[in-house]
């Protein structure tokens, strides 16, 4: 199996033509390497705010794994002539990295959402994965970080040395910080799974199966919280679908940053 996926170009954006074996196994090699990486879960939502900051392009681009969290992501990349893509969704990934990390004996970090919602989230972990090792949590303000709040973030990092860092923030913000503070911080892999912290402490219900393969997981986030994601689902689904219908006619080139 070639460890490292190729990737499909979806308007300039690389998502990594990967399953969940190898994504795991990916992400295995570099804890046992002691090399870092950062693994984005990417969308429509991602790539279509993508195309209006380049510098999330380009962050989303440089990712160890850049994975298709949304079944439209899988359909295209199967069009592009790779059958095993499956979708990575970011909420299961979590389950099966921790599940993982029991078995190896991986430590964790779990960084952002809401105030008390890391916490719930390290509960409900260890409940569910009994001797998981989560050896932190961190709730940040909901502005950048000041200078003391970074220092402070680096010497608690350190001091642990976590081999695994989730990150909570929401898309781009996530993004943005695994970027900046990966080299930064004492640890190996970053993961930015947003919702992921949400489902997992029952804030947010997660959609069916059977939902999620019919690619209408965003219909059921949206009647769940309509005034703040009606602009992201009614507003960037049509836009995307015009978007990928002229790169799939080759009426527009879209290059990778």
């Amino acid at each position: 199996m070639r460890l490292m996926p190729h990737r499909v170009n979806i308007l300039g954006v690389g998502i990594h033509a990967t399953d969940m074996r190898r994504t795991l196994a990916v992400l295995e090699e570099t804890i046992a390497r002691g090399r870092k990486g950062y693994v984005c879960a990417t969308g429509v939502h991602g790539i279509m705010e993508a195309q209006r900051d380049l510098v999330l392009k380009a962050i989303l681009n440089r990712a160890l794994i850049n994975a298709p969290d949304g079944r439209p992501t899988v359909w295209l990349g199967r069009m592009r002539g790779f059958p095993h893509m499956r979708q990575v969704y970011g909420p299961a990934l979590m389950l099966a990295l921790c599940a993982r990390s029991v078995e190896r004996g991986y430590t964790h970090f779990i960084y952002g959402g809401k105030p008390g919602v890391a916490e719930e989230l390290r509960t409900a972990l260890m409940r569910r994965f009994l001797g998981i090792r989560i050896v932190g949590t961190y709730a940040p303000p909901f502005r950048p970080l000041l200078r003391d709040e970074e220092a402070n973030l680096e010497s608690r990092v350190a001091a642990l040395k976590p081999d695994i860092f989730w990150v909570g923030l929401g898309t781009p913000k996530q993004e943005r910080f695994m970027a900046e503070f990966l080299p930064r911080l004492d640890t190996r892999v970053m993961l930015g799974v947003g919702a992921a912290f949400d489902i997992h402490t029952g804030h947010v219900q997660d959609a069916p199966e059977w939902v999620r393969s019919a690619g209408l997981q965003w219909f059921h986030r949206l009647c769940q919280e309509p005034e703040r994601l009606w602009r992201r689902y009614l507003i960037n689904n049509p836009r995307f679908l015009v978007k990928i219908a002229a790169q799939l006619l080759h009426i527009r080139k879209y290059e990778l940053a």
